[in-house]
């Protein structure tokens, strides 16, 4: 039995060993044909072809950079120039609180045609000149609005006033003051622009409407 038994294992290796032969030989020519794939496609790129890749792929790194650098310059530039635009816009409501207080001063019945406050009014405008000095000289400036032709980048329009004496679209009313900080907007202009009157065009229609009606009354 014991003999049979190493018999059959022998059998057994040889067969296995048989099949390794061959599993070996059928891999051989695949593998081969991917070695030689690999080659083809290696003698298809020239050292020609190659260097122009690399330079192709240096020109753009270099671009990539060159772009990045202007970005930055820009980015440098303008946080230099604008770094003070929020800080800017939110002073503006002093010079709004400082106009407020004076008109409300103004037309208090009790303060009227005082001394008191003509000084009261002298100092205000004092503090209102020496802000927009400051201002100034941080290239801050107001718009202007008044007989000028409304400008949608720098003039809100929030009302339409009647008057023949403009043409249409002229500012005649500012309801808020509005600020450059050099080429950018701080704030636009609230404005009222006129329009025509309506009276003519109401007395046409009125006067068509009555020759209408005796027409149909004969």
């Amino acid at each position: 039995m014991e003999k049979e038994d190493l018999k059959k294992k022998d059998k057994n290796n040889n067969n296995q060993s048989e099949e390794k032969i061959l599993n070996s030989k059928e891999d051989e020519p695949k593998n081969n044909g991917k070695n030689l794939e690999d080659k083809e496609q290696e003698k298809e790129i020239s050292p020609e072809e190659e260097i122009k890749n690399l330079k192709d792929k240096l020109a753009r790194t270099f671009a990539e950079m060159e772009n990045q650098r202007r970005r930055f310059e820009k980015e440098k530039d303008d946080a230099f120039e604008y770094g003070g635009f929020s800080f800017a816009r939110e002073s503006l409501n002093l010079l709004d609180n400082l106009e407020r207080s004076k008109s409300s001063l103004e037309n208090d019945d009790k303060l009227k045609n005082t001394e008191t406050l003509k000084k009261v009014i002298e100092h205000l405008d004092i503090v209102n000149k020496d802000i927009l000095s400051i201002f100034k000289k941080n290239n801050i400036e107001q718009i202007k609005s008044i007989n000028e032709k409304l400008d949608p980048n720098i003039h809100q329009a929030m009302m339409e006033i009647d008057d023949d004496t403009k043409e249409p679209g002229t500012i005649i009313q500012e309801i808020q003051k509005g600020y450059m900080m050099k080429d950018r907007l701080l704030r636009p202009s609230l404005v009222g622009v006129s329009k025509k009157k309506l009276e003519k065009d109401n007395n046409d229609n009125e006067k068509n409407q009555q020759n209408e009606e005796k027409k149909q009354e004969k």
